[in-house]
Order: structure tokens, then sequence, then C-alpha cells
């Protein structure tokens, strides 16, 4: 596990403002990857454009609790300082493909793989530990022991990989190790990055303690200084021992400030470099655009105060109601200094530019399918049929200016090797197919029994303090509609039965209005087999979608030979995918889409119930500052389900509390939160997306995965994948997992994370890295009348 994927799989982000394949993968090839949907942009320059020493101030969230990537606590800041001090035999390019590093390794293969896998690693001959003990087969095996799971006395957060390892010993020399493993391993260059020296990994006592506060031995450009916790920093200080290109600065300060406090550090000069929201973003921009100019800022506080509000304001402080007066002369007060603050640190604001990529994770909305109406696949997928991706993805990036395109992989992004959009196993956008699946599982418009109506409204009320409904409200125009249409119904039952007989029995009959979905509609999957009842109708979509998701697997022989002509084979089948998706997106032939869901999009009549309950999906979301984007993304969302008749209540928590009680736990309906991608998802990926099972006690484990949705299959070719050295069957098998992740409807990925950072405009080689880890030895500061060598990296 490098030190690029440290926290990969062992947490996940708050999704607060953390694949181009076809509809039929059988043109599945190289190619599927592409290019990142946006560069790089941290300001190029070439080495000698650079100056010599200074030190850059980096800001943090929190300062690392531990030094050790391997523990469960290790987090961002713990990454940043190995990926700066410790080895990294491989790391990310800006693609997010894994490369090996030169100044480690001279080279690392498959040297055999019969009887059993076997890695050959040459090390570069300088590689040294700041001790001056070179690096060798020694701290190899170290840190395997430390990390096979074989000794519960090392704490450890995972031994994925290492668990897998028979044997390490030395080459021809000690710049030789030879890796064994004992069951074959597709992802062997995830092991030993960061690599650990011995007298760290060596015995369960320094692991679990020796590295949490200090690194006695290190090698890498830097060295760790000091860590100071009372003012708030760690000190990176540069090696003198690095054989590699010397580090162009003095330090690296890495220093703690709290995303509350980043405008303020940064209007005060206390940081170079820091990750910002939108809204801090927008005031960088806004600084620029003031420059120069005179009199009082047109935003911020007080912006929004008029002539005439000034002048009642006046009015009310000068009166002779002397309470009221005091208050607004307060008032007044407040507002002088607020608008003199925001002033002041616009004008330190204007010392900064921002840089702007996509981080590399996905924002996913969480369908928990333990319990509840979600539990029914069909539900999943008509949510998941509901949402307009790519308005939500312009929710979020086109404000920024960055490209908005959603995600079609579960299990890397565009760019990575292992991606490709299988998003066609469920199908685009389309509100009559989502209302056909919901009909299907028995949820219908219709009003409720006036007892369960009152009683809902007498809870709503009670939860009235901590959620408010979206989209789930039915008036009595709601009620009267459902009622018309159902008489509507009683008056022609048998008139439309005798009609649907005739049309049986004639194949052409007149048509009476009622969409029949996957009645001579053309679109793909119509096998003239009618399937009514919701049992039944459930097994025929769940094959259906399951042998779509096959045919988004390995590629057959005959397709290998269209790769001659790939732009036409695509735009075939970019033509079938516009028809509405893959046949396991549409409800079996025979369901009828409610009445009023004709057109695309169309507002659905009312509320659907079943069992004269209502159709109601909780959305959990944080409350915190930083989580607006998120709660607009949510609204948007539940206007979307309020189209199919699905209402949402909302329930905003705590940030401390959202993850641990709500999501982890399960308390859930619909979640948004992110996953940070990986370049190793047969390893990474496969805890977040595997079957729960039940554990000893009596409860499910779900690892990672929070939407406790998963099947056998699913973790049957994570198992394959994992275990496949052809590299291109490997990836072939991750992709074939994620269109059966995509046909199960558990987690629909949404859009890429925007990553906005704040630097100072002389800042080189840093800035928003994208998928790329840094090259900590090539940051620094231009040289006076230096320029960058061009903007942000081309898609």
């Amino acid at each position: 596990m490098s030190h690029d994927r440290a926290r990969v799989r062992s947490v996940v982000f708050l999704a607060t403002g953390v694949l181009a394949l076809p509809a039929l993968a059988g043109c599945s090839s190289n190619d599927d990857a592409g290019r990142p949907v946006a560069g790089q942009d941290v300001a190029p320059a070439a080495r000698d454009m650079v100056a010599d020493g200074g030190t850059m101030n980096w800001a943090v969230d929190e300062l690392p609790e531990t030094f050790n990537s391997f523990q469960a606590d290790a987090d961002e800041a713990t990454a940043r300082v190995a990926g700066a001090v410790l080895p990294s035999l491989f790391r990310l390019d800006a693609q997010g493909r894994a490369q090996r590093n030169a100044d480690f390794l001279e080279s690392a293969e498959v040297v055999e793989r019969e009887p059993q896998q076997v890695v050959l690693y040459k090390l570069n001959q300088q590689a040294v530990w700041s001790d001056g003990r070179e690096i060798g087969a020694d701290d190899f095996a170290a840190q395997w022991r430390a990390l096979s799971g074989r000794d519960s006395a090392y704490w450890t957060a995972r031994n994925a990989g290492y668990d897998r390892i028979a044997k390490i010993e030395r080459g021809a020399n000690n710049l030789e190790v030879r890796v064994t493993f004992a069951k074959p391993y597709a992802d062997w260059r995830s092991l030993f990055s960061p690599l650990y020296p011995k007298q760290i990994m060596g015995t369960p006592d320094s692991f679990n303690d020796g590295a949490r506060r200090k690194l006695k031995v290190t090698a890498g450009p830097f060295a760790l200084g000091g860590t100071d916790r009372k003012a708030g920093d760690v000190t990176l200080e540069r090696n003198a021992r690095w054989w590699g290109s010397p580090a162009k600065l003095n330090k690296i300060v890495l220093r703690k400030v709290g995303r509350a406090e980043r405008a303020e550090a940064l209007a005060k000069g206390r940081v170079d470099l820091a990750a910002i929201d939108a809204a801090e973003a927008g005031r960088i921009s806004q600084a620029a655009r003031d420059k120069g100019s005179e009199g009082p800022l047109a935003h911020g506080p007080g912006a929004a105060i008029t002539p005439a509000r000034a002048l009642r304001s006046w009015a009310i402080a000068h009166g002779s109601d002397e309470e009221a007066a005091d208050t607004e002369l307060e008032a007044r007060a407040k507002t002088r200094k607020a608008v003199k603050r925001y002033a002041t640190e616009q004008e330190g604001l204007r010392g900064y530019v921002v840089r702007k990529s996509l981080e590399p994770a996905y924002t996913q909305l969480a369908l928990n399918g333990s319990e509840g109406p979600l539990a029914d696949d069909r539900v999943r997928r008509a949510v998941a049929r509901a949402l307009d991706r790519g308005e939500l993805a312009k929710t979020v990036l086109k404000p920024l200016g960055l490209p908005a395109e959603p995600v079609g992989s579960h299990l890397a992004l565009a760019g990575q090797q292992a991606y490709a959009d299988n998003s066609g196993a469920l199908g685009e956008q389309d509100t009559a197919e989502a209302r056909a699946l919901l009909a299907d599982a028995g949820w219908t418009p219709g009003a409720l029994l006036k007892g369960e109506k009152e009683e809902e409204k007498k809870e709503g009320g009670k939860e009235k303090e901590e959620e408010e409904t979206a989209g789930g409200e039915s008036d009595a125009k709601d009620e009267k509609a459902a009622k018309d249409e159902k008489a509507a119904k009683d008056e022609k039952k048998s008139k439309d039965s005798k009609k649907d007989k005739d049309s049986t029995d004639e194949g052409d009959g007149e048509d009476d209005g009622t969409y029949i979905v996957g009645e001579e509609d053309g679109k793909p999957g119509d096998t003239g087999t009618t399937v009514l009842a919701p049992a039944p109708a459930a097994a025929y979509q769940r094959a259906v979608l399951n042998r779509q998701a096959d045919v988004l697997g390995l590629p057959r022989e005959a397709d290998k030979e269209k790769k001659k002509e790939p732009a036409d084979h695509a735009k075939q089948h970019s033509r079938d995918q516009a028809k509405g998706g893959a046949p396991g997106a549409y409800a079996p032939k025979g369901t009828a889409a409610p009445k009023g869901s004709g057109a695309k999009g169309a507002a659905a009549a009312g509320p659907l119930a079943k069992d004269g309950k209502p159709l109601t999906l909780r959305f959990v979301l944080p409350s915190g500052d930083g989580s607006e984007q998120l709660r607009a993304v949510a609204d948007r969302i539940s206007r979307m389900l309020q189209k199919i008749g699905v209402r949402t209540e909302t329930a905003k928590v705590a940030d401390e509390s959202y993850f641990k009680d709500h999501i982890a736990s399960g308390q859930y309906d619909l979640a948004l939160y992110s996953w940070p991608a990986s370049a190793f998802p047969a390893t990474d990926a496969r805890p977040i997306f595997a079957k729960p099972v039940p554990a000893a006690d009596g409860s499910l484990n779900v690892e990672q995965n929070y939407t406790r949705v998963g099947t056998d299959h699913i973790d049957q070719l994570f198992d394959q994948a994992v275990g496949e050295l052809d590299e291109e069957t490997s990836r072939s098998l991750v992709k074939k997992a994620d269109a059966r992740i995509w046909a199960e409807a558990g987690s629909i990925p949404l859009y890429q994370r925007p990553q906005l950072m704040a630097a100072r405009p002389n800042l080189a080689n840093a800035g928003a890295f994208g998928f790329q880890a840094p090259h900590y030895e090539d940051i620094g500061f231009l040289k006076p009348g230096a320029k960058p060598s061009g903007g942000p990296s081309a898609k």
C-alpha cells in the first residue's frame, strides 16, 4: 500500500464540495481509460527556473497522529510526510497509474510464474537510509513479517497483498530482492510503498509505538526535522544524504489550519499552499478583480445594505426608542467591524492564485439495501434511473470552470487503466422507466388511508426539529387527482380488460394511451416474454442485468479484430446507449408505467404507496458549514426523485457523527459521501463492494460496504482479478465486476470531486496535483523574473 493510497480504502471522505466503455463492452480495449477529465494545475517549471532554498508552509487539517502509514489512524498528513521522507518503489503519474520510481528502483518485474510467482526487485545502488545503511532485502522482509497478518501483536490496519507472500530472500547481492508469492498477486506493485526501515518494522513494539511521533531513519529528498504540537507544525528538512536531485526547498512546514480558519491564515500570509473550498476560491478571484479599485467593496459584509436600509438604520439609531437605538447601534458597530476585517483579508488574498483540477476521488449516492424499500433491487434501480447524473455534475463543477462529466465506474477514474464507463448496465435517466420499475415492485399512485395519513402527520410534527421533508408533500389537489384517476380506471376496467385480450389475439389493437414497457418499443432486450407477477419479474430482470454485466467483461477474440476501426465501433454502441441503456435497465415487458409518466422528466401524479404506506426514503446529510454544496446536490436529487413519486425526508446531522453513527451503522436510506480512486482496484475496492456476511456474534460484517449490497459473483470477480497475472485479463475482470456493481444499484457514482488550491503565484510544481504524487524535490519558488512553463496541463 503506497503512501499515495495510504488512506485509499481505510477512510471515506465527506462529499462536501472523496472509464470510457460504450454500452456493450465487447469493444473493450486498452483505449477505454482515455485521459483524465482534467489535467494538473501546478505551475510546472524546470528545475533551473526554481530558486534554491526557502521554506514552504503547507496547510493541513490536522497534524498526523502517527507517521506509520499502515496504522488505522494514518491520515492525509501521514501520507504527505511518508511521500517526502520514505522510499516509494512505485508512485502515481498524472493519469493515476503506478510508475517505477527510478530513485529507488532500477527494475522490478515478474521473473517466474510457475510453480509460484516471483518478483525480482533491483534497487538503485545509491539508495541508502539516512544512517548510511543500504536499503535491502532485510527491510523488505521486516515489512512483510509485520504486515502479513500472521502476528497479531502488530497493530496493522490492513495486510492485503502481504498475506500472499511466501518468502523474501536476497538475490545475487543485497541490492536484489526476490519476493516469492504463495498465491498469484496482480497488484504486486502496490507493495513496499512506502518502505519503512527494519528498525521500525522489526518488532511489534517499534511498529506500534516507534513511528507514531518520530522517524529516526528515513530515505527521501527530505527528512523529518521535528514536530511542535503546541504551534501546530511538522517540519521536513532537506536530506543531506539524498542521492537524487537535491530538494529545491530548505524546509517544508506542514501547518495545522482548520478549514474554518483557512481564509484568515491565507490573508495573514501564514501558509503558501492550502486546499480551499468554492467560497474561498471565489474570494481570491474577487480580490484579484478588485485590485486597484477604490471605494467600498461590492461584496462581503454590508454589501447588501441598500440606501433605504441604511436610512432606516440611521433613523432607528437616532430615534426616541432608546432600547431599539442601542440595539441598532450595536449592530451597526458589528457590521463596520466585519466590513473592515473582510476588506483587510481581501487585501491579503490578493497574494494568492487559485489552482484547480479534479481530485482523485468521486462522490456517490449510496443506497442502503439492507432493509426497507431499497432492499428491493427494482426500487434501487428506479432511483438510479431517476437521476440525471450529468446535471448533478454540472451543479458542482460548472460554476468552478471544471469539466462536468459524470463518473462511469466505481473502481477507477478516467485516465486510469481499469477505467471503463459501465453505467450502460443501468441506462440513462428515464422517468417513465423508473416509475415502471416501481410499479413492478408494487409501488403505485394512490391516496393513503386517512388514519395512516393523520398518524404520519403526527410523527412528522415530532421530528420537525431534526428532519425536513423534500418532495414528499401531498396536498388536497394531489389527493383529488389520485381519486379521479382511480375512478376513471374503475369505469374502464372491463373495457380495458377486453381491449387487452383483443390486442393479444390480434397483435395490433388500438392504443389506449397506456405505456407498456418493452411492448414493440424497439428497445434492446425485447424477447417477447411477458412477465407480470413481481417475483418472476424481479428474477427476469436480474437475469437480464447479469447477462448484460457478463457482456461488460472479457473481450472476445472477434472483438480484438475490431480494434482496427474503434471509432465506428464506439459510435455504434454510443447510439445503442442513447436509446436508454442495456436491456436490464427496463422493467419486464407487460409492466405498465403509471399514468402521466409517458413524457421523459414528467412529474409524478402523486406520491407512491404500497400496502397503505408511502414510499419515503430518509436522506441523511451532514449539517456543517462546509457541507452546503453537498446539501445542494441532495436537494436536486430529491426533486428528481419527486418526479417518480418517491418522497425524501432529509435528516441533517452533526459532521462528527455523520459517518460513524449513520453511514457505518446503516442508519440511513440515502447518503452522499466520497471514495478515493486507487491504481489497484482489485485489492483496494474489494472491501467496499464485498457481500456482507454474518459475524460470529450475530451481527453483519460489512467490511467497508456501507450500502450493504453485494453478491457472491462480484466477490468472485475481484478474487479472480487479484490473482490474474495477465494484466489485460485482470483489468477486464475488474471492469466486469464494475458492471455487476452497477447492475446491483447500491452505489451510484455522480462526479469527480473538485480540487481547489490556493497558492503563491511564484510557487512552482505545486498546487492541484490531480492524480500525480508530488515530486517534493522539485517544489520551490521561481527565480526573480522566471515564469511557469505553462498553465494547467492539457486534458
